[in-house]
């Protein structure tokens, strides 16, 4: 899955985001959904959302 809905997405998910700062390189980072941050339904870049670490990115991969 590819992050874009976000009915796919759940706090205590494990997830890779993109963050802000690494949006250039396209740099992952992987942790677990603590909030989801994306009102809307769904979203081209990826539902924003705060990990555990309380780092904020965008879900590129939604890992089972």
């Amino acid at each position: 899955m590819n992050g874009q809905n976000r009915k796919d997405v759940l706090p205590g998910m494990v997830v890779d985001i993109v963050l802000k700062k690494d949006q250039k390189s396209g740099k992952l980072t992987r942790g677990i959904v603590k909030d989801i941050l994306t009102n809307s339904g769904t979203h081209p870049h990826g539902i924003k959302v705060r990990l555990t670490d309380g780092q904020i990115g965008r879900v590129q991969k939604i890992h089972p």
